[in-house]
């Protein structure tokens, strides 16, 4: 697992190759990230199914509610078939720019 601070998000990355181990360790860090934004690269997988990605609900929504980010980047996903509660996006590129308008949101009141 890699982990890159750059401003207010942190970027963690699997860098294992074993899925399961990796999001043990996300989960059991998870409050050290739980004031910025937080972004979970997820490209070097190529194997995952809609329930492993399912397993990062809770942590989203714990991140909606103290209205940070949780932005999941995956390549080749069929993307209409999660829930709209994950933000699921396929470049990091894509991850930053929605942080930033959601930023924007927050900062408007919305």
């Amino acid at each position: 697992m890699k982990v890159d601070q750059k401003g207010h998000t942190v970027t963690i990355k699997n860098t294992q190759g074993d899925f399961n181990a990796f999001f043990e360790n996300v989960t059991q860090q998870f409050k050290t990230y739980e004031n910025q934004n937080v972004i979970i690269d997820l490209t070097a997988d190529t194997a995952l199914s809609e329930k492993d990605l399912k397993l990062f609900l809770p942590l989203s929504k714990q991140q909606k509610k103290a209205k940070k980010s949780f932005v999941i980047v995956i390549t080749d996903f069929d993307f209409n078939a999660v829930s709209d509660k994950l933000t699921i996006v396929p470049s990091l590129l894509e991850a930053h720019d929605i942080i930033e308008m959601e930023e924007i949101e927050r900062d408007l009141g919305f």
